[in-house]
């Protein structure tokens, strides 16, 4: 059998016109409702904190820690870091988990808490190291106030954060960081509680207070603690440092301080001990002035004895120089004495006429 050829011609396929671009027609005004209609996204600022602590804290510590991560919703958890690390590393942590924020709460020796708050984008920083100082957490407290869970809190900083640089500083990174985000996932979209930062004696003191009303109420929630500024260095963990507190005196130093004035204090009372050792009296004082008087009971054996007392005390009055004698032998003696240089001023007077 044969092979039968298809005789017809195959039809090309049509060519595409080229149209110039002035000649695209303009979109459709409306379009069909099947196309899904693009969202604006309401959570806009990103901000995520990476909160976590460092291998040697104490009870306390990890309470007020835990207490800030409950009043930040916006926050990222992270187990603790071995001290053996450096701190640079925690830039690397705070990308890994899309942070560009991070609180460092480091201990030492089971006493001293400092607190890192840097801001990590780009490792550019600033960062601040902080020492705190009387801690009280929110079981500890036990006051009134109480706040919705997840709640965004208003910021109050003292006039003090808008005259210092150092300060304006420090203001603009809380901000940063304490300020929960709008229409964050985890937020909820009240306000009712306020972030107070107060700068007094060279520190700055934290309170967070429930809003009770519009006219100003407000009840204490907790925690509160103090933050005694250190450092402030250029990069995030790293870098020159920009600004230093010349009144910080580290704790250790402070109970060193104290140590010494104790022991002062015992030297002091041995010192004290030996000196009443060595002067004290081997005998008992004498007694005092005429007190043979009081040895007889007799009235008239006192009597002689005190005519015989005033009787020595006439004489010795009598040999004594009186004192209008004394002071005339004075002003004689003066006289004399002045007499004596007129005399050696005239014979002076008289020698140097003799020569001329």
């Amino acid at each position: 059998m044969g092979r039968k050829f298809n005789n017809k011609k195959q039809k090309k396929a049509p060519q595409l016109e080229i149209v110039p671009l002035d000649e695209n027609p303009p979109l459709p005004p409306t379009r069909p409702s099947d196309d899904p209609v693009p969202k604006k996204e309401k959570w806009v600022n990103k901000q995520r904190v990476l909160v976590f602590a460092a291998r040697g804290i104490s009870h306390r510590d990890r309470h007020l820690m835990r207490d800030i991560k409950t009043l930040m919703p916006h926050h990222r958890a992270e187990s603790k870091m071995e001290r053996s690390k450096t701190l640079s590393v925690i830039n690397e942590m705070c990308e890994m988990k899309h942070c560009n924020k991070a609180m460092l709460f480091e201990g030492r020796r089971k006493r001293d808490l400092y607190m890192w708050v840097s801001n990590t984008t780009g490792s550019t920083g600033p960062s601040a190291k902080f020492l705190i100082e009387n801690i009280h957490t929110m079981a500890e407290l036990k006051m009134t106030g109480n706040c919705l869970r997840g709640s965004r809190p208003l910021l109050s900083f003292d006039s003090k954060f808008d005259e210092l640089p150092h300060l304006k500083l420090l203001k603009e990174l809380f901000v940063q960081t304490f300020s929960v985000p709008n229409h964050h996932p985890k937020s909820q979209p009240f306000v009712d509680h306020v972030y107070t930062f107060t700068y007094l004696d060279n520190r700055i003191w934290f309170r967070n207070f429930q809003i009770l009303s519009e006219d100003g109420g407000l009840s204490e929630v907790g925690p509160r603690y103090v933050m005694n500024p250190v450092k402030i260095f250029d990069g995030s963990f790293t870098g020159k440092t920009i600004w230093e507190n010349p009144d910080y005196v580290s704790p250790a130093k402070q109970r060193q301080v104290l140590k010494k004035a104790a022991k002062d204090k015992y030297v002091n009372r041995v010192e004290q001990k030996v000196q009443h050792e060595a002067t004290r009296p081997v005998r008992a004082y004498d007694g005092v002035e005429n007190d043979e008087i009081f040895e007889d009971d007799d009235p008239v054996e006192t009597a002689k004895i005190l005519a015989a007392i005033a009787k020595k005390k006439k004489e010795e009055n009598a040999k004594k120089t009186p004192k209008a004698a004394l002071t005339k032998k004075i002003k004689e003696k003066q006289l004399k004495a002045v007499k004596e240089v007129i005399a050696q001023k005239k014979a002076k007077a008289v020698k140097r006429v003799k020569k001329v």
